[in-house]
C-alpha cells in the first residue's frame, strides 16, 4: 500500500510541476477555470481514480483518491477546480442503473463528458436539505423541474448535473427526507429549455452559481434509482466527499507550513533568521503537530471506507480537524510572512482565501459538531 501511495504522490507532483505557482496566480488574478490543469489531470487518469477498472478507471480506493487531491493542493494549485470529478460519479456508480453506468462511467473516465456539478443547496434550505423545494413533476416520459439551487460549482465546464429534487410533496410523507429523487441533467438540453445560470463572485477564484429551473424537461432514464430515494443515495457519498476534502485541507495545510518555514529560516531581521525566535517556531511547529493529527484521522476514515465499514465519525472528524488545521495553518503562514503575506507573489493570500472555505463547505464545521455531539456522544439533538 504505501509504495503504491508513494507512486501516486510522486506522479501528482511530477504532473503539478507543469503548472507551477504562476500559472495559478495568473488564472485567480483572471478569474479563469484552469482548463488546461484540468485536462492534464484527466488524461493522466487521476480524476478517474475512483472510477471501477472495468469502466475505464484506475480501480483506486478513496485513500489513494484523497492523496491524489492532497498533493495538488500543497504543490500550490487548488483542487477544487475538478474534485467533484472524482467523487460525484460514486451516486451513478453505486445506484445508478446498468445502462447508466455503462454509458456515463467510461465517458467519465476518457474525459470525453465532464460530470463535475452537484445541484442540492438551495438559497431557503441551506444545508437543511430536506427542506429544499426545488420539484420534479412526472410528465411525458420524464420530469419537469422547477426551483432554483445556488452555490451550484462549475456548471459551466459540466456536460451534467447531478441534481437533487423534490418528487412527492412533503404533505405526502410521513418523513421529510422522503420523497426526494436525484437525476442526471443534461446541461446543454438544460439551457435551451429553461435553465438560467448566473455566476456569484466570491472571494476566492471557485467558479460557483445560482440556477435557475423554469419548467425544464428531463427524461425518465436519467432518474437514478428509486424515485423517493435520493436523499439516501446522496448521503450515501458524503463520506467519501468529506474523507476527499479533508485530503484537500492537510494539503494546504503542508502548503502553509512548507511556506512558513522556508520564510523563516531565510528572512533576516535584527541580523538573524525569524526562525530563530520561538515566537516564529512555536505557531509553525503547533500547526505541522495540527496537520499531523488530521491527517491521521483522514487515513483513518479512507481505510474504513475502503474496507466498507462504517465510518460516518470517522469521515465528518477527518474533515473537521483538517479544516481547523490548513486554516490554522494559513493563520500562521500569513503571520510570519509579515507584509508580504499579502502580496500576490507569495501565495499565501491567494491559498489563504481558498482553504477558508473549507470552514464552511462542503459542510459546515458546525453541522459536524452537532453530528458528533448526536451521533457519537449521545446528546439531545440540536437542530
Amino acid at each position: 500500500m504505501q509504495d503504491l501511495l508513494n507512486d501516486v504522490r510522486q506522479g501528482v507532483r511530477d504532473l503539478c510541476a507543469r503548472f507551477p505557482a504562476a500559472y495559478w496566480r495568473a488564472v485567480d488574478h483572471e478569474r479563469e477555470y484552469p482548463e488546461a490543469f484540468v485536462q492534464a489531470m484527466t488524461a493522466a487518469g487521476y480524476l478517474a481514480a475512483l472510477i471501477p477498472e472495468e469502466y475505464g478507471g484506475s480501480g483506486l480506493g478513496v485513500t489513494e483518491a484523497s492523496v491524489i487531491l492532497e498533493e495538488v493542493n500543497r504543490s500550490g494549485g487548488n483542487a477544487a477546480a475538478c474534485h467533484a470529478q472524482m467523487y460525484t460519479m460514486g451516486t451513478v456508480l453505486r445506484h445508478g442503473s446498468a445502462e447508466q453506468k455503462q454509458w456515463l462511467l467510461p465517458a467519465i473516465a476518457r474525459g470525453d463528458l465532464r460530470l463535475q456539478a452537484f445541484g442540492v443547496t438551495e438559497p431557503g434550505a441551506g444545508s437543511d436539505t430536506t427542506h429544499l423545494e426545488t420539484t420534479a413533476t412526472p410528465q411525458q416520459g420524464g420530469y419537469v423541474i422547477r426551483g432554483q439551487k445556488i452555490f451550484i460549482s462549475r456548471v459551466q465546464h459540466s456536460d451534467y448535473l447531478l441534481l437533487l429534487a423534490r418528487t412527492t410533496p412533503v404533505a405526502a410523507v410521513t418523513r421529510r427526507a422522503q420523497g426526494l429523487s436525484v437525476f442526471l441533467v443534461n446541461l446543454r438540453d438544460a439551457l435551451a429549455d429553461g435553465l438560467t445560470v448566473t455566476p456569484i463572485d466570491t472571494m476566492m477564484n471557485h467558479e460557483t452559481n445560482a440556477l435557475f429551473f423554469d419548467d425544464v424537461w428531463v427524461p425518465e432514464e436519467n432518474l437514478i434509482g428509486q424515485e423517493g430515494e435520493g436523499f439516501r443515495y446522496i448521503l450515501d457519498g458524503m463520506n467519501a466527499e468529506r474523507i476527499l476534502i479533508a485530503g484537500e485541507c492537510i494539503g494546504d495545510g503542508e502548503f502553509f507550513i512548507d511556506a512558513a518555514t522556508r520564510y523563516a529560516r531565510d528572512r533576516i531581521v535584527f541580523d538573524r533568521p525569524i526562525g530563530k525566535n520561538q515566537g516564529v517556531q512555536f505557531p509553525i511547529a503547533r500547526a505541522y503537530a495540527q496537520v499531523r493529527a488530521a491527517d491521521l484521522m483522514r487515513f483513518d476514515a479512507a481505510r474504513r471506507f475502503d474496507q466498507s465499514q462504517s465510518c460516518g465519525e470517522q469521515a465528518n472528524l477527518a474533515k473537521l480537524l483538517a479544516a481547523d488545521a490548513s486554516w490554522d495553518a494559513a493563520n500562521v503562514a500569513l503571520q510570519v510572512h509579515g507584509g508580504y503575506g499579502f502580496a500576490a507573489d507569495y501565495d499565501i493570500e491567494r491559498k489563504f482565501r481558498e482553504t477558508r472555505l473549507f470552514q464552511v463547505a462542503p459542510i459546515s464545521t458546525n453541522l459536524i459538531l452537532a453530528f458528533i455531539a448526536e451521533h457519537v456522544l449521545g446528546l439531545p439533538r440540536s437542530y
